[in-house]
């Protein structure tokens, strides 16, 4: 997924548009976009879409973000939504492993329950939105074959850390932040699950978005979470292969593939080894995924 795209769940309009946006998939939102009072109709509403699009034959992956599980919340919206089969399950807050685990638990007894295949709905993980769940980031790898992806949230750690700001002058992330970002690559890379890029607030700021996607393709993330449909455009851009990058790594893997006994080989005055394979391979294989 390069682009996923948050959606209110208690908006009809906004979840009609979310499907002309272009995005790779959806996040239907139960969590901060909608007010307390509002959730019980937002998950009717959700789990309604689910199920009016869930079938169709072109569609982006439909992903929920339910209530933290410390809100008391998350019960009753897997109740609700899980009849409607999303793709995934979106966790905020999430503080470690053993949150994953109990997510995991709760969602395979609706999968019995809905009469779902086992294991089809995925989870992923927003990892450092409380000081609780930085320490917690390296206990993911093993903790569910659910795990699709980890992404990061800068709003809501600043709020936990009573900081003023998440971003310097120059409009970069500040210390604690920046570490957040890394300390999540670090944790999708040892889950083996990918890395999904925060969100750019300033939607109307198209270069600012570009180079915060541009700095996130080059660091290792595999797509970037959008508020706003005018930002997808941008985002499938960035985070698509290239033509001319994707043809370096077909011929990289071509040479390997006819050089089988050796671990170093040149191209075009470069001498690249099994690191450089590796990545030449997941580019490929992205690729291949997007189509």
């Amino acid at each position: 997924m390069r682009s996923l795209l948050f959606v209110p769940g208690d908006s009809q309009k906004k979840l009609q548009k979310g499907l002309e946006s272009g995005a790779d998939a959806l996040i239907l939102d139960l969590e901060d976009s909608v007010a307390l009072d509002a959730k019980p109709q937002a998950r009717e509403l959700t789990r309604d879409f689910l199920k009016e699009t869930g079938g169709l034959a072109r569609r982006p992956r439909l992903i929920v973000r339910v209530n933290a599980l410390s809100t008391g919340l998350t019960e009753a919206d897997l109740d609700a939504i899980m009849p409607g089969a999303p793709d995934a399950i979106m966790l905020p807050k999430a503080e470690g492993g053993p949150d994953l685990t109990h997510l995991a638990a709760q969602i395979a007894v609706r999968e019995a329950e809905c009469d779902l295949a086992d294991g089809a709905t995925r989870i992923i993980a927003i990892a450092t939105e409380t000081g609780k769940g930085i320490f917690a980031l390296g206990s993911y790898a093993g903790a569910s074959h659910r795990l699709e992806a980890l992404t990061w949230g800068a709003e809501d750690l600043s709020a936990d850390l009573g900081a003023e700001t998440n971003r310097l002058e120059d409009g970069s992330y500040a210390d604690p932040y920046r570490m957040a970002r890394s300390l999540t690559l670090f944790a999708a890379a040892a889950a083996q699950a990918d890395a999904i890029d925060s969100v750019f607030t300033a939607f109307r700021d198209s270069e600012g978005l570009r180079a915060e996607c541009l700095a996130g393709r080059r660091d290792g993330f595999t797509g970037k979470m959008a508020i706003h449909p005018a930002q997808v455009a941008v985002i499938n851009e960035v985070f698509s292969p290239s033509p001319e990058a994707l043809a370096r790594a077909e011929a990289i893997i071509a040479l390997f593939d006819a050089n089988p006994g050796l671990g170093v080989i040149g191209l075009d005055g470069e001498m690249l080894d099994r690191p450089h394979l590796m990545r030449a391979r997941r580019l490929k294989a992205r690729a291949d995924k997007l189509g």
